[in-house]
């Protein structure tokens, strides 16, 4: 099960350790999931460290390096997907396209503009129902 977290996951998973964000990340990586992370969401986290949580940058920084060391890192695709029209937010699009690249099984997010797009490949999911799955 391949599994593409999104930054808002990795934004919650980082600042908070037993989180249910932060939970779902820890599914996500574990066997027999293969967590993803785009390399979009690894800049956007540093710049949301930088700006919202400045005093946390330095457990920010230890928490990307042990995600990128149990996580794949996927490029953002140039070319767009005829599917990621159904996106409301432009800025949301390279994530969609990064899972398609990577054969994402499910992209892990709390973004409603996910959730909303009507979208059924990859599965979009919130983290809490991410945690409810039995493999």
């Amino acid at each position: 099960m391949r599994v593409l977290i999104d930054t808002n996951i990795l934004i919650s998973a980082a600042y908070s350790k037993g989180s249910v964000p932060y939970r779902a990340f820890v599914k996500a990586v574990e066997p027999p999931c293969q967590g993803i992370i785009c390399e979009q969401s690894v800049e956007e986290l540093r710049r949301v460290y930088n700006r919202k949580f400045p005093e946390k940058i330095r457990a920010f920084e230890h928490f990307i390096l042990a995600a990128v060391a149990v996580a794949e890192l996927a490029p953002v695709p140039a070319s767009a997907y005829a599917k990621e029209e159904s996106i409301r937010d432009p800025d949301d699009r390279p994530i969609l396209r990064a899972a398609i690249k990577a054969n994402a099984d499910i992209l892990l997010t709390g973004d409603n503009d996910f959730l909303e797009s009507g979208i059924s490949h990859p599965k979009i999911m919130k983290a809490a129902d991410f945690l409810k799955l039995v493999w």
